[in-house]
């Protein structure tokens, strides 16, 4: 490849100004290595639940029964909770890079917590700390990526904070095969909060929290970093601006919330995460491993979950590329489609096995893991990735931060309650009724999706409001070279 055509494919020109992606790719590796954090936390119960509950490690005489292991493995989400209220909090009055730096050092003290925990409380405060942690990250990184990411690659750049994820669950699966220790596994997991504490000292602060804050000339010196030094960022800079002048003249109410371009996108949004948790995401990630074990397969359980794992990155990577191609819609329509079809499958299978399990395990025992590969796959594809882009698209400036803290807090509560009860709902509607349930509520997204949600491909932040009945931007507001052509008119 020549040097010519690196550059162009690193540029968009757009009039006379040339907006380089170079600043902008960079920036969000170094912030999204915080989806690394959440997918070990996510992924560390899966491979560390058997050995808790069996005590089969070094680790001491420390065991768990099923309750307490529902409860370890569910609390995170609770302290999710709390983080989400947290990184609301600090993104607009301590900043995102503020947040993002706290938030590695805390991470670690959770997982010290769980490695070096003595009892079940201590378990229970360190999975509390680090869901905490993770939830705050969930919140500032999206935000963080949504606004400095230019609207022509918003779409790949917001879907490789869910590629990190996947790749952070596949890196805990995959020591789950080889380390038969859980407070070993526990050490590991916190080992990428270090590359992310380290990278993210180094990026620019977030243009649009500096406008926030009055420091305009700051504020254009990151605008100029990300958009490249041959690009004109004044009216980028008035656009926001505008937007955030809006913001501060009327001041936020309950009315100003239930206004369309608020309250549409925020319920949309609301729907898609909880319904996401309440369609079986969670229960399948934290006991992939129990899920095996039910099925009989002959695969051992660990290698099964790393290899969903695998199937996991690619399918997200492929996501990160289709996304800004096909757009957030079909993505979605196509994935909740098949992550429906797949827990059908799952269920068919175990209502077959609880029947004839001997027959089931020799004729259908490629069954149980070729549904969750497809599951994860359609999952990773569409409704992991893409809501966390719509999430930071949808939302204008002055209700982002509530709006996106009341998601985060509403589906880290519905991923809670799936998660807690998960194994009790199983004993009581057995392995085929829980997963046939969990298919009805996909198939619920797939209908709200299709006849509810636009397609936001290639939309600027601010058309976006617009779109939902929000203020149309005046581009001749603020800029002075305007205002002189009409004098001289």
């Amino acid at each position: 490849m020549s040097v010519s055509s690196m550059w162009a494919s690193n540029t968009l020109l757009v009039g006379d100004s040339r907006i380089s992606h170079t600043a902008q790719y960079l920036a969000t590796i170094s912030v999204t290595l915080g989806g690394l954090l959440m997918g070990t936390g996510i992924g560390y119960s899966s491979p560390a639940g058997p050995l808790l509950m069996s005590n089969s490690t070094e680790g001491g005489s420390l065991q768990l029964s099923e309750d307490q292991y529902n409860w370890f493995s569910s609390l995170m989400n609770l302290g999710a909770l709390v983080g989400g209220v947290l990184g609301g909090f600090s993104i607009n009055r301590l900043g995102r890079r503020f947040t993002m730096l706290v938030s590695g050092p805390i991470y670690l003290t959770g997982w010290a917590l769980i490695g070096f925990g003595q009892n079940f409380a201590t378990l229970v405060a360190g999975r509390m700390v680090v869901g905490a942690c993770i939830c705050a990250t969930c919140v500032v990184v999206p935000t963080y990526v949504g606004e400095i990411a230019s609207p022509d690659i918003r779409g790949i750049l917001g879907t490789s904070y869910q590629f990190m994820i996947t790749l952070g669950m596949l890196y805990v699966y995959t020591m789950g095969v080889f380390v038969t220790n859980w407070r070993w596994l526990a050490a590991l997991s916190a080992v990428p909060a270090v590359p992310y504490f380290l990278s993210v000292i180094f990026i620019h602060e977030s243009h649009t929290f500096l406008l926030a804050k009055g420091k305009l000339e700051q504020a254009t010196a990151s605008l100029q970093h990300f958009r490249g030094k041959h690009y004109d960022v004044q009216k980028e800079i008035n656009m926001i601006q505008q937007s955030l002048e809006d913001a501060k003249n009327n001041k936020p109410s309950l009315k100003e919330f239930l206004r369309p371009h608020n309250l549409k996108p925020f319920v949309l949004c609301l729907i898609i995460f909880v319904s996401i948790q309440m369609s079986g995401l969670g229960p399948v990630l934290f006991n992939m491993s129990f899920i095996f074990k039910a099925s009989g397969a002959d695969l051992d359980d660990n290698v099964s979950t790393a290899i969903v794992g695998v199937v996991q990155i690619l399918a997200t990577a492929l996501s990160c590329v289709l996304v800004d191609k096909a757009g957030r819609k079909l993505l979605l329509i196509v994935s909740a489609a098949a992550v429906s079809l797949s827990l059908l499958a799952l269920a068919e299978y175990f209502y077959m096995e609880e029947r004839n399990s001997e027959w089931t395990a020799k004729t259908l025992g490629w069954l149980p893991l070729t549904s969750l590969v497809i599951f994860i796959a359609a999952f990773s594809i569409g409704l992991g990735p893409v809501p966390w882009v719509l999430m930071g698209e949808m939302f204008s400036p002055r209700v982002k931060s509530i709006t996106t803290g009341i998601i985060n807090m509403a589906g880290w509560f519905a991923s809670f309650v799936m998660t807690l009860t998960f194994l009790p709902l199983r004993d009581v509607l057995h392995d085929d009724g829980v997963y046939l349930l969990f298919a009805c509520v996909a198939f619920c997204i797939l209908l709200v999706l299709f006849l509810a949600l636009p397609e936001t491909k290639g939309m600027t932040l601010q058309e976006i409001t617009a779109y939902f009945g929000g203020p149309k931007f005046d581009s001749t507001r603020r800029d002075p070279s305007k205002k002189n052509d009409t004098e001289n008119a």
